[in-house]
């Protein structure tokens, strides 16, 4: 299998720690439900190389390496992993840091009326009255639900913060990227 570019994987957390004596990590999820983390058989690490204080390296500077994924489990909101050829602690204190990354075509079939975010983002957001409000930019979480930001594709500026509740979004079209809200164009 070849290394897929990072357009092609979907950044699900951070390894924070090592998690015991046999290797595993302690994974610290990008999502409250990460039921891709949790159901993946394959991932990605990219760590990136330490540069001179004060100078950040890009995410273009890290290295992928890939790992097969022998369990997978929640505990206290953390996720922890235990991956092939990581056998013990030094190994796994090694990896603090990296960035785990999945394939996107290896996310579990979302349920019905149920949304992966990244699917989310660069669709066409318009309200019930055909006006476009601009372009979904990201997707957050504030505890209660999720925040749709939507905004200029070009300059990336956010225009409207619109939770993602049904009362809200009338729509969602993943195959036309589209998303129709209740929302108006002077709401801010």
């Amino acid at each position: 299998m070849s290394t897929p570019s990072l357009n092609e994987l979907i950044e699900l957390g951070a390894i924070s720690e090592a998690q015991g004596l046999q290797g595993q990590v302690k994974v610290r999820p990008h999502s409250s439900d990460p039921v891709a983390l949790l159901s993946s058989k394959t991932v990605w690490l990219s760590l990136v190389p330490q540069r001179d204080a004060g100078v950040a390296a890009s995410v273009e500077q890290a290295s992928l390496t890939q790992y097969k994924v022998k369990s997978a489990k929640m505990h206290s909101g953390n996720v922890v992993v235990a991956l092939e050829g990581v056998t013990d602690r030094d190994q796994a204190i090694a990896l603090k840091g990296a960035r785990i990354l999945v394939a996107r075509d290896a996310f579990p079939k979302a349920e019905s009326d149920s949304y992966y975010w990244v699917d989310l983002i660069g669709c066409q957001a318009i309200n019930l009255q055909n006006d476009v409000l601009g372009e979904v930019l990201d997707v957050t979480e504030n505890g209660a639900h999720g925040v749709i930001a939507i905004g200029d594709a070009t300059t990336k500026e956010i225009k409207y913060l619109v939770p993602f509740v049904k009362e809200v979004v009338q729509t969602v079209d993943l195959p036309n990227k589209a998303i129709t809200l209740d929302w108006q164009l002077d709401w801010q």
